[in-house]
């Protein structure tokens, strides 16, 4: 491939990302606003500006767009890295302080989590549709591993005390959508509120602080 053509590769594949991601966000509004099952490709188009045969040649149909939505929620942007290759994980990783590692982590989980939890409201809403319950179901299986992995990084800290799948079913527990959902969104307490007190209950779960 030439250099000039490589560059139109380059155009073209950052403008089909960019069309990607501004449907995404777009459909990620109807779905919280109006509701899944409610939203039609039209609104979508027209919500992101774009006609309904582009939808179609983005995605295969509205579950594909709302995978795309979850996806973008989770890593807050649409760079085709992995979650457990992202930079804060890197941090829990690298910090020998087993307390301070596990807040690193609590802070990260806050931040998708509040970025996240509108969606998955509406998800949860919609689960009647069997697509839409498969992406509830592949979201946890995927949290689930994420958790599993961060346990057993602080595993490795000074102070770990639990065995690591007690402990990995804790934080599971703990760091939900569903514990969130109940001490923020239905009981109205702020998110840092939840935030601390998840921190604070696996600090004493997991690591030997007296």
């Amino acid at each position: 491939m030439s250099t000039g053509a490589g560059v139109v590769a380059m155009v073209k594949t950052a403008r089909s990302r960019a069309t990607r991601r501004r449907i995404a966000e777009a459909a990620a509004e109807l779905f919280v606003r109006d509701g899944y099952l409610q939203t039609t490709m039209a609104a979508i188009a027209r919500e992101a500006g774009v006609a309904v045969q582009t939808l179609y040649l983005a995605f295969e149909g509205k579950a594909a767009i709302l995978s795309a939505a979850v996806d973008l929620a989770v890593a807050g942007d649409d760079a085709p890295v992995p979650i457990l290759d992202r930079p804060w994980v890197a941090r829990v990783r690298a910090d020998p302080d087993g307390v301070a590692a596990l807040g690193v982590f609590v802070g990260a989980a806050t931040q998708i989590i509040e970025r996240f939890y509108p969606l998955y409201a509406a998800m949860r809403a919609a689960s009647a549709d069997p697509e839409v319950a498969d992406l509830v179901t592949l979201n946890k299986r995927q949290r689930h591993m994420v958790h599993a992995q961060i346990v057993r990084e602080l595993s490795e800290k000074d102070g770990f005390r639990p065995e690591v799948g007690h402990a990995t079913d804790v934080v599971y527990t703990m760091v939900s959508q569903e514990t969130y959902g109940l001490m923020v969104a239905e009981r109205g307490r702020p998110a840092a509120e939840w935030s601390a007190w998840v921190a604070r209950v696996l600090t004493e779960e997991l690591f030997r602080t007296r």
